[in-house]
């Protein structure tokens, strides 16, 4: 268990902080969640660049397990691009309605279906910006592609990742490419992928957002913010997910 540190005791210690002691201090840090979550992956179920495109756009506003759930028997109706891109929208709203949002996904993962049979030729592209011209596809879903299919390096910028590293101290930026740009000059970029996925799932498992289990978190003593949960290690182990979240 970490030790008790003061607020102020704590602010003063941070307060400081040159840009090199940064630097050093997130580079400890994301060593420390590699050895914490050594198998720290995407959690998106796929076998293709196209499969993983679509669930990450349908991933918004839902769980991975959900898609997960879901996925399947989309993929086996729909294999590729093409059947995907003449598929009857309302067979398609029938099978993601359990994920929420149904008609606005239906709406995203056809067009950018049509997108890729018509520009692309049914090839998922490799670069961001190629990517991001496809309807519902955004910079988060294009690195979370780019970095798991393609093997480039990328940041996902999602809700855990971005209230994780503005609790860290590793910048004060709420737009999510301002956090992707700030946190790429700390990390080297081939750990960008891995990185981000270390620190999604630190923020699914213990940085929650109401209530982080400090007592617990191996990261504690360089964190600005301990102390914001439970320091207790016996109330903070309680808040502690040990599978993925539902």
């Amino acid at each position: 268990m970490a030790t008790v540190e003061t607020p102020r005791a704590r602010a003063r210690r941070f307060a400081n902080e040159t840009r090199l002691g940064l630097v050093r201090r997130a580079r400890k840090m994301d060593r420390i969640l590699a050895e914490t979550y050594p198998d720290a992956h995407c959690e998106l179920d796929f076998t293709d660049p196209f499969e993983l495109l679509i669930a990450t756009v349908l991933s918004a506003q839902t769980t991975d397990v959900r898609v997960n759930q879901t996925t399947p028997a989309l993929f086996a109706k729909y294999p590729t691009p093409e059947d995907l891109a003449a598929a009857n929208p309302e067979d398609v709203e029938q099978m993601l309605k359990p994920l929420g949002f149904f008609r606005a996904k239906t709406k995203s993962v056809m067009g950018l279906s049509v997108a890729l049979r018509d520009t692309f030729g049914g090839v998922v592209p490799r670069t961001l910006d190629e990517m991001v011209t496809l309807p519902g596809v955004g910079r988060k879903t294009a690195n979370v592609v780019l970095g798991n299919a393609f093997d480039v390096p990328g940041i996902t910028v999602d809700t855990h990742f971005g209230r994780l590293v503005r609790r860290f101290g590793w910048t004060t930026e709420t737009d999510p490419v301002k956090v992707e740009y700030q946190i790429g000059e700390l990390i080297p970029r081939k750990d960008w992928t891995i990185m981000s996925h270390r620190l999604i799932w630190h923020g699914r498992r213990m940085c929650h957002a109401r209530r982080p289990a400090c007592g617990v978190c191996p990261l504690a003593r360089l964190c600005p913010s301990y102390g914001e949960g439970p320091i207790e290690a016996e109330e903070a182990r309680k808040l502690v997910k040990t599978g993925p979240p539902n």
